[in-house]
Protein backbone atom coordinates (compact mmCIF):
# COMPACT_ATOMS: atom_id res chain seq x y z
CA UNK A 1 0.00 0.00 0.00
CA UNK A 2 2.62 2.47 0.65
CA UNK A 3 4.84 1.18 -2.20
CA UNK A 4 4.59 4.92 -3.87
CA UNK A 5 6.86 6.23 -0.90
CA UNK A 6 10.12 7.04 -1.90
CA UNK A 7 13.26 4.93 -0.01
CA UNK A 8 14.27 6.50 2.93
CA UNK A 9 10.84 8.46 3.75
CA UNK A 10 9.37 8.13 6.61
CA UNK A 11 5.85 6.52 6.27
CA UNK A 12 3.57 9.44 6.99
CA UNK A 13 0.34 9.12 9.34
CA UNK A 14 -2.53 9.15 7.40
CA UNK A 15 -3.77 13.07 7.96
CA UNK A 16 -0.52 13.67 5.68
CA UNK A 17 -0.67 11.07 3.07
CA UNK A 18 -3.75 12.98 1.76
CA UNK A 19 -2.12 16.51 2.05
CA UNK A 20 -1.29 18.45 -1.16
CA UNK A 21 2.51 18.29 -0.45
CA UNK A 22 2.38 14.51 0.53
CA UNK A 23 1.33 13.70 -2.61
CA UNK A 24 3.46 16.15 -4.30
CA UNK A 25 7.21 14.62 -2.61
CA UNK A 26 5.90 12.03 -4.83
CA UNK A 27 7.74 13.76 -7.97
CA UNK A 28 10.22 15.27 -6.50
CA UNK A 29 11.43 16.18 -9.80
CA UNK A 30 8.67 18.75 -10.21
CA UNK A 31 9.56 20.17 -7.00
CA UNK A 32 12.78 20.24 -7.98
CA UNK A 33 11.98 22.28 -11.42
CA UNK A 34 9.34 24.17 -9.50
CA UNK A 35 12.12 25.59 -7.39
CA UNK A 36 14.39 26.54 -10.10
CA UNK A 37 11.65 28.16 -12.11
CA UNK A 38 10.79 30.41 -8.53
CA UNK A 39 14.60 31.41 -8.91
CA UNK A 40 14.74 31.93 -12.33
CA UNK A 41 12.12 34.28 -12.31
CA UNK A 42 12.47 35.84 -9.00
CA UNK A 43 16.54 36.74 -9.09
CA UNK A 44 16.39 37.76 -13.11
CA UNK A 45 13.40 40.34 -12.49
CA UNK A 46 15.14 41.94 -9.13
CA UNK A 47 18.21 43.14 -10.20
CA UNK A 48 16.30 43.71 -13.40
CA UNK A 49 14.04 46.34 -12.47
CA UNK A 50 16.48 48.33 -9.83
CA UNK A 51 19.59 47.60 -11.57
CA UNK A 52 20.49 50.78 -13.86
CA UNK A 53 23.52 49.44 -14.92
CA UNK A 54 24.97 45.85 -15.02
CA UNK A 55 27.52 44.54 -12.30
CA UNK A 56 31.20 45.43 -12.60
CA UNK A 57 32.30 42.12 -13.85
CA UNK A 58 29.30 41.54 -16.05
CA UNK A 59 30.07 45.21 -17.97
CA UNK A 60 33.95 43.29 -18.35
CA UNK A 61 32.62 40.42 -19.91
CA UNK A 62 30.20 42.02 -22.39
CA UNK A 63 32.88 44.23 -23.88
CA UNK A 64 35.55 41.21 -23.42
CA UNK A 65 32.72 39.03 -25.10
CA UNK A 66 32.33 40.88 -28.16
CA UNK A 67 35.88 40.21 -29.60
CA UNK A 68 35.58 36.86 -29.28
CA UNK A 69 39.26 35.66 -28.09
CA UNK A 70 40.09 32.56 -26.34
CA UNK A 71 42.00 33.96 -23.46
CA UNK A 72 42.69 37.46 -21.76
CA UNK A 73 45.32 37.89 -19.35
CA UNK A 74 42.42 37.35 -16.44
CA UNK A 75 40.80 34.64 -17.53
CA UNK A 76 38.94 32.30 -20.01
CA UNK A 77 36.81 33.44 -21.75
CA UNK A 78 33.45 31.15 -22.10
CA UNK A 79 31.70 33.50 -19.78
CA UNK A 80 32.30 36.49 -21.80
CA UNK A 81 31.50 34.33 -25.04
CA UNK A 82 27.57 33.63 -23.06
CA UNK A 83 27.40 37.34 -22.34
CA UNK A 84 27.49 37.93 -25.74
CA UNK A 85 25.44 35.00 -27.37
CA UNK A 86 23.07 36.79 -24.51
CA UNK A 87 23.06 39.96 -26.33
CA UNK A 88 22.85 38.99 -29.72
CA UNK A 89 19.90 36.89 -28.87
CA UNK A 90 18.22 39.57 -27.41
CA UNK A 91 19.38 42.74 -28.02
CA UNK A 92 19.64 43.87 -25.04
CA UNK A 93 22.00 44.57 -22.15
CA UNK A 94 19.39 44.60 -19.33
CA UNK A 95 18.15 42.00 -18.71
CA UNK A 96 19.72 38.67 -20.28
CA UNK A 97 22.72 38.58 -18.16
CA UNK A 98 20.54 38.18 -14.84
CA UNK A 99 18.53 35.28 -16.63
CA UNK A 100 22.00 33.83 -17.83
CA UNK A 101 23.12 33.38 -14.44
CA UNK A 102 20.05 31.81 -12.53
CA UNK A 103 19.85 29.32 -15.88
CA UNK A 104 23.42 28.52 -14.78
CA UNK A 105 22.50 28.40 -10.89
CA UNK A 106 19.30 26.11 -11.87
CA UNK A 107 21.77 23.66 -13.93
CA UNK A 108 23.63 23.35 -10.60
CA UNK A 109 20.23 22.37 -8.64
CA UNK A 110 19.68 19.85 -11.19
CA UNK A 111 23.23 18.39 -11.41
CA UNK A 112 23.14 18.15 -7.58
CA UNK A 113 20.03 16.68 -7.57
CA UNK A 114 21.25 14.11 -9.86
CA UNK A 115 24.64 13.30 -7.64
CA UNK A 116 22.38 12.70 -4.54
CA UNK A 117 19.58 10.56 -5.82
CA UNK A 118 22.05 8.26 -7.03
CA UNK A 119 23.12 8.06 -3.59
CA UNK A 120 20.60 9.00 -0.81
CA UNK A 121 17.29 8.51 -3.06
CA UNK A 122 15.30 10.76 -4.77
CA UNK A 123 13.47 12.63 -1.35
CA UNK A 124 16.62 13.02 0.16
CA UNK A 125 18.09 14.28 -2.90
CA UNK A 126 14.87 16.58 -3.15
CA UNK A 127 16.07 17.74 0.55
CA UNK A 128 19.28 18.57 -0.56
CA UNK A 129 18.33 20.82 -3.24
CA UNK A 130 15.78 22.60 -0.90
CA UNK A 131 18.72 23.52 1.49
CA UNK A 132 20.61 25.34 -1.55
CA UNK A 133 18.95 28.32 -1.75
CA UNK A 134 20.19 29.08 2.10
CA UNK A 135 23.88 29.43 0.77
CA UNK A 136 24.65 32.97 0.27
CA UNK A 137 25.90 32.13 -3.13
CA UNK A 138 22.93 30.45 -4.43
CA UNK A 139 21.47 34.04 -3.87
CA UNK A 140 22.40 37.43 -3.48
CA UNK A 141 25.82 37.25 -5.37
CA UNK A 142 24.28 35.54 -8.18
CA UNK A 143 23.57 38.80 -10.45
CA UNK A 144 26.79 38.77 -11.25
CA UNK A 145 27.66 36.31 -13.39
CA UNK A 146 31.42 36.01 -14.05
CA UNK A 147 33.55 33.24 -13.85
CA UNK A 148 33.37 31.81 -10.15
CA UNK A 149 29.44 31.66 -11.02
CA UNK A 150 30.08 30.29 -14.33
CA UNK A 151 32.14 27.17 -13.53
CA UNK A 152 29.42 26.19 -11.43
CA UNK A 153 27.37 23.64 -13.43
CA UNK A 154 30.65 22.56 -13.94
CA UNK A 155 31.71 21.49 -10.52
CA UNK A 156 28.68 19.79 -10.09
CA UNK A 157 28.32 17.62 -13.21
CA UNK A 158 31.87 16.70 -12.91
CA UNK A 159 31.04 15.34 -9.48
CA UNK A 160 27.62 13.59 -10.46
CA UNK A 161 29.25 12.13 -13.96
CA UNK A 162 32.86 10.49 -12.07
CA UNK A 163 30.58 8.82 -9.13
CA UNK A 164 28.63 7.37 -12.27
CA UNK A 165 31.50 6.30 -14.05
CA UNK A 166 33.29 4.38 -11.48
CA UNK A 167 29.92 3.18 -10.02
CA UNK A 168 28.48 1.64 -12.77
CA UNK A 169 30.63 -0.70 -15.35
CA UNK A 170 28.21 -0.18 -18.42
CA UNK A 171 28.54 3.67 -17.85
CA UNK A 172 30.81 3.87 -20.61
CA UNK A 173 29.18 7.16 -22.61
CA UNK A 174 29.92 8.66 -18.80
CA UNK A 175 33.74 8.98 -19.24
CA UNK A 176 33.51 10.35 -22.57
CA UNK A 177 31.28 12.98 -20.95
CA UNK A 178 33.45 13.43 -18.43
CA UNK A 179 36.55 14.12 -20.55
CA UNK A 180 34.09 16.81 -22.52
CA UNK A 181 32.54 18.41 -19.13
CA UNK A 182 36.10 18.92 -17.64
CA UNK A 183 37.60 20.06 -20.64
CA UNK A 184 34.84 22.92 -21.22
CA UNK A 185 35.06 23.77 -17.47
CA UNK A 186 38.55 25.16 -17.83
CA UNK A 187 36.92 27.60 -20.19
CA UNK A 188 35.11 28.69 -17.77
CA UNK A 189 37.32 29.44 -14.96
CA UNK A 190 41.47 28.27 -14.58
CA UNK A 191 40.66 27.22 -10.71
CA UNK A 192 38.07 24.21 -12.31
CA UNK A 193 41.34 22.15 -12.53
CA UNK A 194 41.04 21.98 -8.16
CA UNK A 195 38.31 20.06 -8.84
CA UNK A 196 39.66 18.00 -11.16
CA UNK A 197 42.77 16.92 -9.06
CA UNK A 198 40.18 16.28 -6.18
CA UNK A 199 38.58 14.06 -8.89
CA UNK A 200 42.26 12.11 -10.04
CA UNK A 201 43.26 11.75 -6.29
CA UNK A 202 40.17 9.74 -5.64
CA UNK A 203 40.07 7.77 -8.55
CA UNK A 204 43.00 6.38 -8.30
CA UNK A 205 42.89 6.26 -4.37
CA UNK A 206 39.28 4.12 -4.43
CA UNK A 207 39.98 0.50 -5.04
CA UNK A 208 36.76 0.03 -7.34
CA UNK A 209 37.22 3.11 -8.82
CA UNK A 210 41.01 2.37 -9.62
CA UNK A 211 39.36 -1.06 -11.07
CA UNK A 212 37.86 1.16 -14.16
CA UNK A 213 41.33 2.46 -15.31
CA UNK A 214 41.76 -1.47 -16.85
CA UNK A 215 39.33 -0.41 -19.47
CA UNK A 216 39.92 2.01 -22.45
CA UNK A 217 36.79 4.30 -21.45
CA UNK A 218 38.66 6.44 -18.72
CA UNK A 219 41.82 7.44 -21.01
CA UNK A 220 39.63 7.56 -24.64
CA UNK A 221 37.81 10.71 -21.45
CA UNK A 222 41.31 11.93 -21.01
CA UNK A 223 42.06 12.04 -24.65
CA UNK A 224 38.94 13.75 -25.04
CA UNK A 225 39.75 16.38 -22.18
CA UNK A 226 43.42 16.87 -23.28
CA UNK A 227 42.09 17.42 -26.97
CA UNK A 228 39.29 20.09 -25.46
CA UNK A 229 41.79 21.82 -23.18
CA UNK A 230 45.03 22.16 -25.44
CA UNK A 231 43.83 25.50 -27.28
CA UNK A 232 43.86 27.28 -23.53
CA UNK A 233 47.30 25.48 -23.23
CA UNK A 234 48.96 26.74 -26.30
CA UNK A 235 47.11 30.54 -26.21
CA UNK A 236 48.64 30.60 -22.60
CA UNK A 237 52.03 30.43 -23.96
CA UNK A 238 51.32 32.38 -26.67
CA UNK A 239 50.58 35.43 -24.23
CA UNK A 240 53.29 34.61 -21.73
CA UNK A 241 51.23 33.33 -18.71
CA UNK A 242 49.52 36.47 -17.96
CA UNK A 243 46.50 34.87 -16.12
CA UNK A 244 49.58 33.25 -13.41
CA UNK A 245 50.62 36.96 -13.49
CA UNK A 246 47.57 38.39 -12.78
CA UNK A 247 46.40 35.35 -10.02
CA UNK A 248 49.89 36.40 -7.92
CA UNK A 249 48.98 39.92 -8.35
CA UNK A 250 45.63 39.54 -7.14
CA UNK A 251 47.01 37.51 -3.88
CA UNK A 252 49.20 40.48 -2.92
CA UNK A 253 46.59 42.93 -3.39
CA UNK A 254 44.31 40.78 -0.99
CA UNK A 255 47.00 39.82 1.65
CA UNK A 256 47.54 43.73 1.66
CA UNK A 257 44.24 44.62 2.23
CA UNK A 258 42.45 42.08 3.94
CA UNK A 259 42.57 40.52 7.44
CA UNK A 260 44.12 36.64 7.44
CA UNK A 261 40.96 35.40 8.54
CA UNK A 262 39.05 37.72 6.10
CA UNK A 263 38.59 34.80 3.38
CA UNK A 264 37.55 32.16 6.34
CA UNK A 265 35.24 34.75 7.71
CA UNK A 266 33.43 35.22 4.63
CA UNK A 267 33.03 31.88 3.88
CA UNK A 268 31.55 30.79 6.87
CA UNK A 269 28.88 34.03 7.32
CA UNK A 270 27.88 32.50 3.87
CA UNK A 271 26.94 29.26 5.75
CA UNK A 272 24.82 30.85 8.65
CA UNK A 273 21.83 31.04 6.28
CA UNK A 274 22.27 27.33 6.25
CA UNK A 275 22.65 26.55 9.31
CA UNK A 276 19.82 28.35 10.32
CA UNK A 277 17.74 26.55 7.54
CA UNK A 278 18.82 22.83 9.10
CA UNK A 279 17.54 23.97 12.78
CA UNK A 280 14.51 25.26 11.34
CA UNK A 281 13.17 22.80 9.34
CA UNK A 282 13.93 20.23 13.08
CA UNK A 283 16.86 18.33 11.14
CA UNK A 284 19.29 19.34 14.06
CA UNK A 285 17.08 17.08 16.54
CA UNK A 286 17.84 14.11 17.53
CA UNK A 287 15.14 12.54 18.15
CA UNK A 288 12.96 11.08 15.32
CA UNK A 289 10.65 12.60 12.79
CA UNK A 290 7.05 13.02 14.12
CA UNK A 291 3.44 12.27 12.68
CA UNK A 292 5.27 8.60 11.53
CA UNK A 293 4.49 5.20 11.55
CA UNK A 294 7.66 3.39 10.33
CA UNK A 295 10.66 3.86 8.52
CA UNK A 296 12.76 2.52 5.91
CA UNK A 297 15.91 3.20 6.10
CA UNK A 298 18.63 3.66 2.93
CA UNK A 299 21.78 3.73 4.38
CA UNK A 300 24.19 5.77 2.79
CA UNK A 301 27.34 3.56 1.44
CA UNK A 302 30.54 4.61 3.40
CA UNK A 303 32.06 5.08 -0.50
CA UNK A 304 29.61 7.60 -1.50
CA UNK A 305 30.06 9.69 1.89
CA UNK A 306 33.42 9.11 1.57
CA UNK A 307 33.10 10.51 -1.54
CA UNK A 308 30.77 13.40 -1.14
CA UNK A 309 33.43 14.72 1.67
CA UNK A 310 36.51 14.32 -0.33
CA UNK A 311 34.44 16.14 -3.40
CA UNK A 312 32.18 18.43 -1.55
CA UNK A 313 33.82 19.47 1.60
CA UNK A 314 38.14 19.21 0.77
CA UNK A 315 38.52 21.85 -2.08
CA UNK A 316 36.65 24.66 0.21
CA UNK A 317 38.48 23.66 2.88
CA UNK A 318 41.79 23.21 1.39
CA UNK A 319 41.11 26.72 -0.06
CA UNK A 320 40.23 28.41 3.57
CA UNK A 321 43.71 26.86 5.08
CA UNK A 322 45.17 28.21 1.61
CA UNK A 323 43.74 31.46 2.50
CA UNK A 324 45.62 31.99 5.59
CA UNK A 325 49.17 32.13 3.60
CA UNK A 326 48.38 33.26 0.57
CA UNK A 327 45.51 35.61 -1.00
CA UNK A 328 41.85 34.25 -2.14
CA UNK A 329 39.09 36.22 -3.31
CA UNK A 330 36.29 35.84 -1.10
CA UNK A 331 33.84 35.17 -3.87
CA UNK A 332 36.54 32.32 -5.41
CA UNK A 333 34.51 29.65 -3.07
CA UNK A 334 30.97 29.83 -5.05
CA UNK A 335 31.30 26.84 -6.54
CA UNK A 336 32.68 24.78 -3.78
CA UNK A 337 29.70 24.30 -1.42
CA UNK A 338 27.51 22.88 -4.28
CA UNK A 339 27.54 19.33 -2.47
CA UNK A 340 27.17 20.66 1.43
CA UNK A 341 23.19 20.31 1.60
CA UNK A 342 23.90 16.29 -0.20
CA UNK A 343 26.13 15.84 3.04
CA UNK A 344 24.01 17.25 5.39
CA UNK A 345 21.17 14.95 4.72
CA UNK A 346 23.61 12.53 4.53
CA UNK A 347 24.24 12.78 7.79
CA UNK A 348 20.59 13.88 8.95
CA UNK A 349 18.28 11.78 6.55
CA UNK A 350 17.62 9.41 9.31
CA UNK A 351 15.52 12.41 11.42
CA UNK A 352 13.98 13.44 7.78
CA UNK A 353 9.94 13.15 7.81
CA UNK A 354 7.07 15.43 5.73
CA UNK A 355 6.77 18.23 8.41
CA UNK A 356 10.94 18.54 7.84
CA UNK A 357 10.32 18.30 3.75
CA UNK A 358 7.37 20.84 4.23
CA UNK A 359 10.05 23.08 6.33
CA UNK A 360 12.49 22.78 4.07
CA UNK A 361 10.14 23.79 1.19
CA UNK A 362 8.82 26.83 3.05
CA UNK A 363 12.42 27.96 3.84
CA UNK A 364 13.77 27.48 0.00
CA UNK A 365 10.83 29.66 -1.37
CA UNK A 366 11.61 32.31 1.62
CA UNK A 367 15.02 32.38 0.82
CA UNK A 368 14.42 32.92 -2.44
CA UNK A 369 11.76 35.67 -2.45
CA UNK A 370 13.09 37.55 0.19
CA UNK A 371 16.59 37.58 -0.29
CA UNK A 372 16.09 38.38 -4.02
CA UNK A 373 13.16 41.16 -2.99
CA UNK A 374 16.07 42.54 -0.15
CA UNK A 375 18.00 42.70 -3.08
CA UNK A 376 15.78 44.81 -5.02
CA UNK A 377 15.17 46.81 -1.83
CA UNK A 378 18.54 47.80 -0.54
CA UNK A 379 19.92 48.59 -4.18
CA UNK A 380 17.09 50.93 -4.93
CA UNK A 381 17.23 52.82 -1.56
CA UNK A 382 21.74 52.43 -1.60
CA UNK A 383 21.38 54.35 -5.23
CA UNK A 384 18.35 57.01 -4.91
CA UNK A 385 17.44 57.51 -1.27
CA UNK A 386 21.31 57.17 0.01
CA UNK A 387 23.43 58.50 -2.56
CA UNK A 388 25.74 55.86 -2.33
CA UNK A 389 27.73 55.19 -5.88
CA UNK A 390 28.10 51.54 -6.68
CA UNK A 391 28.90 50.06 -10.18
CA UNK A 392 24.89 49.10 -9.97
CA UNK A 393 23.89 52.64 -10.04
CA UNK A 394 25.41 54.17 -13.14
CA UNK A 395 23.35 55.52 -16.02
CA UNK A 396 24.50 52.90 -18.45
CA UNK A 397 22.48 54.05 -21.48
CA UNK A 398 23.30 57.76 -20.60
CA UNK A 399 27.44 57.22 -20.44
CA UNK A 400 27.35 55.62 -23.63
CA UNK A 401 24.88 58.23 -24.93
CA UNK A 402 27.55 61.26 -23.70
CA UNK A 403 29.94 59.32 -25.47
CA UNK A 404 28.64 59.05 -28.70
CA UNK A 405 27.72 62.66 -29.08
CA UNK A 406 31.67 63.62 -27.73
CA UNK A 407 32.83 61.14 -30.70
CA UNK A 408 30.64 62.34 -32.98
CA UNK A 409 30.53 65.91 -32.87
CA UNK A 410 34.36 65.76 -32.85
CA UNK A 411 34.69 63.12 -35.41
CA UNK A 412 33.31 61.79 -38.50
CA UNK A 413 34.03 57.89 -38.47
CA UNK A 414 32.26 55.28 -35.81
CA UNK A 415 33.66 55.35 -32.31
CA UNK A 416 36.36 52.38 -32.64
CA UNK A 417 38.19 52.39 -29.00
CA UNK A 418 37.39 53.12 -25.33
CA UNK A 419 40.26 53.56 -22.76
CA UNK A 420 41.11 55.61 -20.18
CA UNK A 421 39.44 54.91 -16.80
CA UNK A 422 38.45 51.17 -17.95
CA UNK A 423 35.68 50.84 -15.81
CA UNK A 424 34.02 53.61 -16.70
CA UNK A 425 35.19 53.35 -20.07
CA UNK A 426 33.46 50.28 -20.21
CA UNK A 427 30.39 51.59 -19.63
CA UNK A 428 30.23 53.94 -21.88
CA UNK A 429 31.33 51.59 -24.90
CA UNK A 430 28.67 48.96 -23.10
CA UNK A 431 25.18 50.49 -25.07
CA UNK A 432 27.31 52.76 -27.64
CA UNK A 433 25.71 51.63 -31.26
CA UNK A 434 28.89 51.50 -32.40
CA UNK A 435 30.21 49.13 -29.86
CA UNK A 436 33.33 50.22 -29.24
CA UNK A 437 36.43 48.09 -27.82
CA UNK A 438 37.90 48.62 -25.12
CA UNK A 439 42.01 49.23 -24.52
CA UNK A 440 42.03 48.03 -21.40
CA UNK A 441 44.60 49.71 -19.12
CA UNK A 442 45.71 51.57 -22.27
CA UNK A 443 47.89 48.53 -22.46
CA UNK A 444 48.34 46.47 -25.39
CA UNK A 445 48.86 43.02 -23.34
CA UNK A 446 45.64 43.21 -21.58
CA UNK A 447 44.03 44.21 -24.51
CA UNK A 448 45.29 42.56 -27.73
CA UNK A 449 42.83 43.33 -30.23
CA UNK A 450 44.07 46.60 -29.69
CA UNK A 451 46.88 47.37 -32.14
CA UNK A 452 49.41 50.42 -33.45
CA UNK A 453 47.61 50.41 -36.91
CA UNK A 454 43.97 49.98 -35.28
CA UNK A 455 44.72 53.26 -33.29
CA UNK A 456 46.10 55.25 -36.26
CA UNK A 457 43.13 53.97 -37.92
CA UNK A 458 40.47 54.69 -35.85
CA UNK A 459 41.29 57.05 -32.92
CA UNK A 460 39.89 56.47 -29.33
CA UNK A 461 37.54 58.39 -26.57
CA UNK A 462 39.45 58.75 -23.54
CA UNK A 463 36.84 58.40 -20.26
CA UNK A 464 37.59 59.40 -16.90
CA UNK A 465 36.02 60.44 -13.98
CA UNK A 466 36.91 63.87 -11.66
CA UNK A 467 35.81 67.06 -10.66
CA UNK A 468 35.71 69.94 -12.90
CA UNK A 469 38.46 71.35 -10.70
CA UNK A 470 41.01 68.15 -10.46
CA UNK A 471 43.73 67.61 -12.53
CA UNK A 472 43.88 64.78 -15.35
CA UNK A 473 45.46 61.78 -13.93
CA UNK A 474 48.95 62.03 -15.12
CA UNK A 475 49.00 58.53 -17.53
CA UNK A 476 46.86 59.81 -19.39
CA UNK A 477 48.18 62.96 -20.06
CA UNK A 478 50.78 61.51 -22.57
CA UNK A 479 47.68 60.46 -24.52
CA UNK A 480 46.09 63.88 -24.64
CA UNK A 481 48.96 66.76 -25.24
CA UNK A 482 46.65 69.58 -24.91
CA UNK A 483 43.44 68.11 -26.69
CA UNK A 484 40.67 69.85 -25.84
CA UNK A 485 38.72 68.05 -22.40
CA UNK A 486 34.92 67.75 -22.62
CA UNK A 487 33.61 67.98 -18.64
CA UNK A 488 29.66 66.91 -18.65
CA UNK A 489 27.31 66.64 -15.54
CA UNK A 490 25.42 63.00 -15.48
CA UNK A 491 22.58 62.43 -12.72
CA UNK A 492 22.27 59.34 -11.59
CA UNK A 493 20.48 59.74 -7.66
CA UNK A 494 17.60 61.33 -6.53
CA UNK A 495 20.02 62.72 -3.66
CA UNK A 496 23.32 62.46 -4.22
CA UNK A 497 25.17 65.37 -7.07
CA UNK A 498 25.55 64.40 -10.16
CA UNK A 499 28.49 62.82 -10.94
CA UNK A 500 31.24 64.68 -13.14
CA UNK A 501 32.71 62.82 -16.53
CA UNK A 502 35.52 64.01 -18.72
CA UNK A 503 36.09 63.27 -22.54
CA UNK A 504 38.70 63.66 -25.07
CA UNK A 505 38.80 62.76 -28.53
CA UNK A 506 41.90 61.53 -29.86
CA UNK A 507 41.25 61.46 -33.35
CA UNK A 508 42.15 59.22 -36.13
CA UNK A 509 45.54 59.84 -37.88
CA UNK A 510 47.37 60.59 -34.71
CA UNK A 511 50.60 59.26 -35.24
CA UNK A 512 52.72 60.48 -32.28
CA UNK A 513 51.15 57.88 -29.75
CA UNK A 514 52.80 57.80 -26.58
CA UNK A 515 55.91 55.44 -25.61
CA UNK A 516 55.27 53.43 -28.56
CA UNK A 517 53.26 51.37 -27.15
CA UNK A 518 53.91 47.50 -26.71
CA UNK A 519 53.09 44.89 -30.13
CA UNK A 520 50.18 43.13 -29.16
CA UNK A 521 50.00 39.31 -30.45
CA UNK A 522 48.76 39.66 -33.54
CA UNK A 523 51.48 42.32 -34.41
CA UNK A 524 53.68 39.74 -33.34
CA UNK A 525 52.57 37.03 -35.10
CA UNK A 526 52.68 39.11 -38.00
Amino acid sequence: MDSWLPVGLPVASGRHRSSIWSKLIRYPEVVVALLCLTQILCWTVAPALVDAAPPGDVVEGFMWGREWVLLTYKHPQLPAWLLEASHLLTGSFRWPQYLLSQLVVSATFIFVYLLARDMLGRTRALAAVLLMPSLYFFGWPTPQFNHDYAQMPFWAAISWLLWHATRDAGSKWRWIVLGLVSGVGLYAKFSTGLLLLFGAIWLLSDRRARGRLATPWPWLGLAVFLAVAAPLAVQLCRIDFLPLTYVAGRDDWVMAHRARLYYIGVQLAGLTGFLAVLAISGLLRREPPRQVVAVREAPVEPRAFTYLLWMGLGPAILVMVASLFTGAGEAWGAPMYNLVGVVAIACLGDRLGISEMRRLAICALVCVIGVSGAYATTRWTSCNALGHMQPVCWPAQLVSDEAETVWHEASKGRLGIVGGDTGLAMLAGLNAYDEPSIFTGLDMRFAPWITAKRLQDQGMLLIWQGSQDSQTPPRLMPWIKGLPVKTILLGWSRQAPPVVINFVVIPPGTHDLPNDPPASPEDRDN
